[in-house]
C-alpha cells in the first residue's frame, strides 16, 4: 500500500521561516522610512517657522477641521459655563444685596440730615439763651405729648429729678418760652404749656415795659395764641411788640426775660370799657423737640448742664 498523503520534507520548515522573514524586511523598511521622514519633517517645521514645508498641509488641515471643532466648542459653551453661571449669579445677589444696603444707608443719612442739623441749631440755641438769661439749663427732648382726653395742653421730656429737675421750674426752647415743668419723675417730666386754657404767665410789653398776664386759648400750632390782659387797659400796645416774661418770685415758676411772643391784634370792648391782645408764641408747640429746664447754677445732674456762662458741666 502506498502513501498518498503530503510528504514531509526535511527542510520546509526552515523555507517556512525564510519566506516570513522574506515578508517582514519590505515593513519594517517602509516603518524605518516613514521614521526618518517624520523626523526630517519635524526639523524642518522647527527650523523653517512660516516657511515650513508642512504649512500648506497644517493650513489645509485646519480649515477642515477648524469650522468642526469651532462649532463644538459652541455648542458645548452652555454646558460647560454651568458653574461658571451659578457663581456669576451668586456674586451678582450679593452685589445687588451689598448696593442696596449702601442705598438705605445713604437715604438714611439724607433725611437725618436736616434733623440733626435742626438739633444742633437747637443745641447752640439753649446755649445763647442760658447766657442772656444768666440762669443754667438742663437740656431734655421732649418724647410724649399730653392725651387728648385730658383737655391739657400737655408734653413730657425725658429728664427727671435725677437730672436736678423740679416742679415749677422754668421750660424754654430757643424760639422762646414752652411752659412751666408740672411734675416729675426719676427720669421723665410733664410740661405744661403756655397754650394750655389752664395756663396763666406774667408778660411785659417789651417797648413800654407795661405790664399784663397771658392766658392760654388752648390751641396749638398755627392756630395757638395767647390773650394779654394788661393792668393798665388804656395802654394800647402796637402790632407787632415783643412780649416777655416780667418773672416770679424766686423765679418759679417762670423767670424774667423770656421771649414769650408777638403782638398781633388788639381787641378793644366799648361795653365794658376792657382791651384784649392777642399774642402769636414765639414757640411752635406742635413741633417741639430740643427744651431747656432752666435750674439753678452748680446743679447736680446725671447730664451736662449748660451753665449761664455757656460752659457744660
Amino acid at each position: 500500500m502506498r502513501w498518498s498523503g503530503p510528504r514531509f520534507h526535511p527542510d520546509r520548515r526552515w523555507r517556512s521561516r525564510d519566506g516570513l522573514d522574506e515578508r517582514r524586511q519590505p515593513a519594517r523598511a517602509l516603518l524605518v522610512a516613514l521614521v526618518l521622514a517624520s523626523v526630517s519633517v519635524i526639523t524642518l517645521d522647527y527650523h523653517g517657522g512660516a516657511d515650513s514645508p508642512v504649512e500648506p498641509a497644517r493650513r489645509a488641515v485646519g480649515e477642515v477641521f477648524g469650522p468642526i471643532e469651532s462649532g463644538t466648542s459652541a455648542a458645548l459653551r452652555p454646558i460647560t459655563g454651568i458653574p461658571g453661571w451659578f457663581t456669576s449669579k451668586n456674586d451678582l445677589h450679593e452685589q445687588v444685596i451689598a448696593l442696596q444696603s449702601e442705598n438705605a444707608r445713604l437715604r438714611s443719612d439724607a433725611a437725618r440730615a436736616g434733623y440733626d442739623k435742626n438739633r444742633l441749631a437747637e443745641y447752640d440755641g439753649l446755649t445763647a439763651a442760658a447766657k442772656s438769661l444768666g440762669s443754667a439749663l438742663v437740656p431734655a427732648r421732649v418724647i410724649a405729648m399730653g392725651p387728648s382726653q385730658s383737655f391739657s395742653r400737655t408734653v413730657m421730656i425725658d429728664a427727671g429729678s435725677d437730672s436736678g429737675v423740679h416742679p415749677d421750674q422754668t421750660v424754654l426752647n430757643d424760639d422762646g418760652l414752652v411752659g412751666r415743668v408740672l411734675r416729675v419723675t426719676r427720669s421723665t417730666a410733664t410740661v405744661l404749656l403756655i397754650a394750655d386754657g389752664d395756663s396763666v404767665v406774667g408778660g411785659r410789653i417789651g417797648d413800654s415795659l407795661k405790664l399784663g398776664m397771658a392766658r392760654g386759648s388752648g390751641e396749638i400750632g398755627s392756630h395757638a395764641r395767647l390773650d394779654l390782659e394788661l393792668v393798665d387797659a388804656a395802654d394800647i400796645p402796637p402790632k407787632g411788640s415783643a412780649v416777655l416774661t416780667w418773672g416770679s418770685e424766686g423765679g418759679a415758676p417762670y423767670v424774667s426775660g423770656v421771649p414769650i411772643g408777638t403782638v398781633t391784634n388788639v381787641y378793644a370792648s366799648l361795653r365794658d370799657t376792657s382791651t384784649r391782645i392777642a399774642i402769636r408764641p414765639y414757640v411752635d408747640f406742635g413741633a417741639l423737640d430740643v427744651v431747656g429746664v432752666v435750674v439753678p447754677s452748680g446743679t447736680r445732674s446725671d447730664r451736662a448742664v449748660i451753665e449761664a456762662d455757656g460752659s457744660l458741666q
